[in-house]
C-alpha cells in the first residue's frame, strides 16, 4: 500500500492552513510514518506534481490522500478523519503485530 499526501501552496505563497492542521495531526498522533509520498499543489505552478495528480483525480480540495493498493483502484480521501478510520487506524494495527 503507498499514501501520498499532497498539501497546497497558495497563490501568495503561503501554505495552506488546513494543510498544517492535517500535518500537524499526522505528527502528533504519530501517523507520519504511514505517509510514502508528500507532493506540493502550488498554485503559483500549474505543473507542480500536486496539482498535476488533483487534475488527473478530479480533487478541488487539500490536503488529499491517494492510496494505492495493488490490483485496486487508488481511493481519494479529502477527509482525514476518514482516512484514519479507513486505513491509518488499520495500518497501526498492523504494525502493533508486526513488532
Amino acid at each position: 500500500m503507498k499514501i501520498t499526501l499532497v498539501k497546497k501552496i497558495l497563490a501568495d505563497g503561503s501554505p495552506c492552513a488546513k494543510c498544517r492542521d492535517v500535518q500537524q495531526k499526522l505528527e502528533e498522533n504519530d501517523q507520519l510514518r504511514f505517509i510514502d509520498q508528500t507532493l506540493i499543489a502550488d498554485m503559483r505552478d500549474e505543473q507542480s506534481p500536486g496539482l498535476q495528480l488533483a487534475r488527473k483525480y478530479n480533487v478541488e480540495r487539500a490536503p488529499f490522500f491517494v492510496v494505492e493498493e495493488e490490483g485496486r483502484e487508488p481511493q481519494i480521501y479529502t477527509v482525514y478523519f476518514k482516512l484514519v478510520k479507513d486505513v491509518l487506524q488499520k495500518k497501526a494495527e498492523e504494525s502493533k503485530l508486526a513488532s
